[in-house]
């Protein structure tokens, strides 16, 4: 059996706002969604500044008591589930329970839960940890409490594949319904670890750009002055539905899901390789699936960290894959506004990509002032484009050398 699959709802949570249309009108507009830490006293850290979802009420989303229970990071995905269900128009019955999934997963889950809850168990002892501590905390809980609070009673699962993550969870979902083991889901990343513990190991690793008094300039992908990733923070979760259903009951189809692909680089735990064969193979691997010609394609979200050494490898990866066509393609790194949302940036970036084709615009790369040497492709610096987007691709790379590629279209 193979099926053809469809985004009907797209929910975003982001650092530029939360919502779908408030994260997509704050790209467009070319705003930064990065600025000084305000979650804990920075100043013993050489990194003061990040991502931070901004005006997120959980209890618009959950009950107080309810939200007690569960790490920030779940309440994201509940936001952004709920966002896109209600975007597609799909109702969840007693009929179709069985035939609807959800595959959300997060890259580090419930980091800000383990922090509080050592902190309880050194200063007043293990009974007063939070009987709500594991299961609030655990990678797959956003995948168990969505399906909990919509009835969806398909396949139910999360995946925990560092910056991939999202990707992959949509890799997944895209697949049990291409070949029929359910006809909807919703899937994608959610990811909330802004605490001194992760903020510091990134810092440690001088991942993390420490361009603390300019923290909007901070994101730069591909620019010559960019000293490292701004950590971010929110989820992305996209409603997939098998194409059929979809257009018996008129619903609003942004894009269709034309491929995906999966490759392990077998190199480094943190980089790739010079030869830029694992996210080179990634791309190849997803328009192979989708039956696509790299000619084809018009459009890519990049995995574009503005690390210095991975935004080098990913374009040496698109002129391998594409070879002169490279130059015709359209290219942005949205971490540029967003920072980099770990175990999200998937999520979110394919819900940005989906937009992207249903709207023929192409949102820009900030901060892109001065190209390194070589990386000398059209990454769309500071203003966003009108063109027809008939194919896109979003990438995503994770430490592990974890790859996912996702390839989307219009419907035709």
């Amino acid at each position: 059996m193979s099926r053809r699959v469809v985004i009907t709802g797209v929910g975003l949570v982001s650092p530029l706002g939360v919502g779908t249309e408030a994260t997509w009108q704050g790209l467009v507009a070319g705003r930064s969604g990065i600025g000084p830490i305000t979650r804990f006293d920075t100043t013993d850290f050489p990194v003061r500044i990040a991502a931070e979802v901004k005006g997120f009420q959980a209890d618009t989303w959950l009950e107080p008591k309810e939200a007690r229970k569960f790490d920030l990071f779940v309440h994201y995905a509940v936001a952004a589930a709920d966002l896109a269900l209600a975007g597609s128009g799909y109702t969840i019955t007693a009929e179709n329970a069985t035939r609807v999934g959800v595959v959300i997963g997060s890259g580090i889950g419930g980091l800000p839960s383990i922090q509080e809850n050592h902190r309880i168990l050194l200063e007043r002892g293990p009974r007063r940890i939070s009987p709500f501590f594991i299961p609030g905390s655990i990678v797959n809980m956003p995948s168990g409490l969505v399906s909990i609070r919509t009835g969806a009673k398909g396949p139910n699962s999360a995946t925990c594949t560092a910056c991939s993550t999202g990707a992959h969870a949509i890799g997944d979902a895209y697949l049990y319904i291409k070949h029929g083991y359910c006809d909807a889901a919703l899937c994608g990343g959610a990811e909330a670890v802004i605490t001194p513990l992760a903020v510091g190991g990134f810092a440690s690793m001088r991942a993390l750009s420490t361009r603390n008094d300019e923290p909007e300039r901070a994101s730069r992908p591909w620019d010559r002055d960019r000293d490292g990733f701004v950590m971010g923070e929110g989820a992305g979760v996209v409603f997939l539905e098998e194409l059929s259903s979809a257009r018996r009951r008129n619903a609003p189809i942004l894009c269709e899901v034309l491929g995906f692909g999966m490759t392990g680089d077998a190199f480094h735990i943190t980089a790739p390789a010079e030869d830029a064969d694992g996210p080179a193979r990634v791309m190849a691997a997803a328009l192979a699936d989708a039956g696509v010609a790299p000619e084809a394609v018009d459009y890519i979200n990049a995995h574009g960290t503005s690390t210095p050494h991975n935004d080098r490898i990913e374009t040496l990866a698109i002129k391998r894959v594409f070879g002169e066509h490279a130059y015709q393609l359209s290219i942005s790194s949205t971490k540029s506004a967003t920072g980099h949302l770990l175990g999200a940036a998937g999520g979110l970036e394919t819900g940005i990509t989906a937009l992207a084709v249903a709207n023929d615009l192409v949102p820009p790369t900030l901060n892109l002032d001065h190209p390194e040497e070589g990386c000398d492709l059209d990454y769309t610096p500071h203003q966003p484009r009108r063109r027809e987007i008939r194919v896109a691709i979003s990438n995503s790379f994770g430490f592990g050398g974890t790859n996912a590629c996702i390839v989307l279209g219009k419907v035709r």
